[in-house]
């Protein structure tokens, strides 16, 4: 029995391969997990065709997360904050803070987990944090603490 595989199966072989198998391991596992489908000419051309659609949906992903690192880069946040008599901030600017800044003042969605604050942010002056935007893509944000 030819197969075409829609997932990896260890010992077997990759999601996308056509491979044969005997009729009842087939019939009694693979088929009947979803793990595959009879290999016939139309389910290999669907199965092609969807791989084509989702390399092509990812290429698209690519282009707008570079595009959006491109944009970061040219981003400058002003945070105003609160600061002591040492010149060292009341607390420490946090994530949520320059997500809240950047929504604020440009319609750019970005979620909290993506930042990458390598030193908590205490005093004021120029600090550049790392974006992690996906597909290996880093861009870089510049934030400007202020006192206030």
């Amino acid at each position: 029995m030819q197969v075409l595989l829609l997932k990896d199966v260890k010992n077997l072989g990759k999601a996308g391969e056509v491979v044969s198998v005997k009729d009842g391991y087939g019939n009694n596992f693979l088929l009947a997990k979803g793990l595959a489908k009879l290999a016939t000419t139309d389910v290999i051309r669907q199965f092609k065709a969807s791989a084509k659609k989702r390399a092509e949906q990812e290429a698209q992903d690519l282009a707008d997360k570079e595009a959006l690192a491109k944009a970061l880069e040219q981003i400058t946040l002003k945070i105003t904050k609160k600061v002591g008599a040492n010149g060292a901030l009341f607390g420490s600017i946090t994530k949520e803070e320059v997500i809240e800044a950047l929504q604020a003042s440009h319609p750019i969605e970005l979620d909290k987990k993506t930042l990458e604050l390598k030193t908590p942010i205490k005093s004021t002056g120029l600090y550049e944090i790392e974006v992690k935007l996906g597909y290996g893509v880093h861009g870089v944000l510049k934030v400007d603490v202020v006192a206030e």
